[in-house]
């Protein structure tokens, strides 16, 4: 698997550590500061400024060819047209019913998205099945992340990105979803939570990502509503990304997120 480079991005202004001995990790939050570490230097984005300097963009070995979405070792169950919708001139969305764990476009700047736990320590569900699947190392570089405070590595809303280690794409992005009973905003956090995950992707050149139901199962958020707010952030905000996948277990799951993207998605 790739790594992502020798630098760390943080997004906020609430001072993370940045342990010189780290190698692969990045953050992002939904607030407007950036800092960056790379050769011992630290560059920051001016939060009134529409501009930026200096953005990390690591180099991720482009492929040779283009691939189509795969599933390792098992047969890749999809929509064909009816689960892919356009999302701009040079975006598209495309829904799968399938494994996440073995989904992979070329292995050097895919993506799947682990809905974590603030601890980033793996869990249940899709948690858990992407650390046993990515192996130890994946828990080794989550232990590495900073804390936000005693406990919280990835506060609600928040992204942040390792290497994929035994998994078939290159990268894991690690966000955590809202419980849907005891947030305040579980709408807002949601959409923080994906919007967030495409701002990562973004600046370290992930040009294929791959989503689950976040904040469904466990969490409690409703289907219908929680493909209400995953589909329209997606559409707003997934613009640079190539491919924006959903890869759906259930099949109930997977015909909500049809119907909806037909509604909201089709002209």
């Amino acid at each position: 698997m790739i790594g992502i480079g020798s630098s760390i991005l943080c997004r906020g202004s609430r001072g993370l550590r940045f342990p010189a001995f780290h190698p692969h990790l990045t953050a992002a939050t939904s607030n407007t500061r950036v800092a960056r570490l790379t050769s011992h230097k630290i560059f920051s984005r001016n939060p009134s400024s529409s501009t930026s300097q200096n953005i990390f963009k690591p180099s991720l070995p482009s492929s040779p060819f283009r691939c189509a979405a795969g599933f390792s070792a098992m047969a890749s169950a999809t929509a064909g047209e009816d689960g892919q919708f356009k999302l701009s001139d040079t975006s598209v969305l495309k829904i799968n019913k399938g494994d996440i764990t073995r989904w992979f476009i070329d292995g050097s700047s895919d993506a799947i998205v682990n809905p974590a736990n603030p601890r980033m320590l793996g869990g249940g569900g899709a948690d858990g099945a992407i650390h046993r699947a990515a192996g130890p190392e994946l828990r080794e570089a989550c232990f590495k992340v900073p804390e936000v405070q005693p406990g919280i590595l990835c506060p609600i809303g928040e992204a942040r990105i390792t290497p994929g280690f035994k998994l078939p794409a290159s990268h894991v992005i690690h966000t955590v979803g809202p419980v849907y009973d005891s947030d305040k905003d579980p709408k807002g956090s949601l959409r923080n939570a994906y919007k967030n995950c495409l701002t990562v992707a973004k600046e370290n050149n992930i040009k294929y990502i791959a989503f689950p139901a976040i904040s469904c199962g466990v969490y409690g958020y409703p289907y219908d509503e929680a493909a209400t707010v995953a589909l329209s952030t997606i559409k707003e905000f997934a613009n640079d990304i190539t491919e924006v996948h959903f890869v759906l277990f259930a099949d109930d799951t997977y015909d909500i997120w049809v119907k909806k993207a037909k509604e909201l998605l089709q002209v």
